[in-house]
């Protein structure tokens, strides 16, 4: 475990591995450690970075407005810190999110990009309204509310009928976040642009992942993003919902090492 200060705040982060970069940007509302299968199978062949996002885990949670592109930024700033010039980048959920607006502003420090369990579409209305929703009952009752709420949408039935341990593992990571990170992420998450208008634009190799139950962002979503990427390639993981990386690890992570592998010969 590191910490940076960046753009005025103190970010906590893992650096394990050496090699090419890859970046883990994790979903809303969990942490760095959402990516720990990830760290422990792809480190001994590629320099592998978690990040706790403003907000979340250990770095710190500010009061205050959030946005996606201030998150980009910050991801911007820890790579600077590290010297880190380009990177392969996942991002599941919200990561692909911030993914997208780093892309926009970034491109050129994207050597790659795996976009898993997303979304390129702005929210409804209906969804905005939700997203005020579920900052009140933060507010009102905490992250473990948030919780109750946000595990059946995370994980696959299955999984929370047979795997206590991953569903309380989800638990903690939720728990674990300030009032103040989840509240400013679903602000963020609801004043997100769409960014379908900007997925032919993109022009580095990408790899779009998605769980066959994923609920929240369905196969649907996965292949409207891999038909309108240019080249991108699309792999429904069966029987893993939205936290794909975790449900089925050993197929996520084959993955990743295939796109990361073909990138960095």
């Amino acid at each position: 475990m590191m910490f940076a200060q960046v753009n005025g705040i103190t970010l906590a982060f893992n650096d394990q591995g050496i090699g090419f970069p890859i970046v883990f940007l994790h979903a809303f509302p969990l942490n760095r450690s959402m990516w720990t299968e990830q760290e422990n199978a792809l480190s001994s062949q590629f320099r592998v970075m978690t990040i706790d996002l403003r907000g979340h885990g250990e770095s710190d949670a500010p009061l205050w407005h959030y946005t996606l592109d201030q998150a980009a930024d910050d991801v911007r700033g820890l790579l600077d810190h590290l010297s880190i010039k380009q990177a392969v980048f996942v991002g599941l959920s919200m990561g692909g999110y911030i993914l997208f607006a780093f892309y926009r502003k970034y491109a050129e420090r994207v050597k790659g990009m795996i976009l898993a369990d997303t979304k390129a579409q702005a929210d409804t209305e209906d969804g905005k309204r939700a997203r005020f929703e579920m900052a009140q009952i933060a507010y009102k009752q905490g992250p473990s509310a948030i919780a109750d709420i946000m595990i059946p949408k995370l994980l696959s039935p299955g999984t929370i009928q047979t795997r206590p341990a991953l569903v309380q593992r989800v638990r903690t990571m939720i728990e674990g976040n300030q009032v103040s990170g989840i509240a400013g992420d679903l602000m963020a998450m609801a004043e997100r642009p769409d960014s379908i208008p900007h997925l032919q634009q993109i022009r580095c190799p990408t790899q779009v992942i998605v769980g066959e139950l994923d609920v929240p962002t369905p196969p649907a979503d996965a292949r409207l993003m891999a038909e309108r990427i240019p080249n991108a390639r699309l792999a429904v993981i069966p029987g893993a919902g939205h936290l794909s990386n975790l449900e089925q690890p050993e197929l996520f992570n084959q993955i990743v090492r295939s796109l990361c592998g073909t990138l960095t010969k």
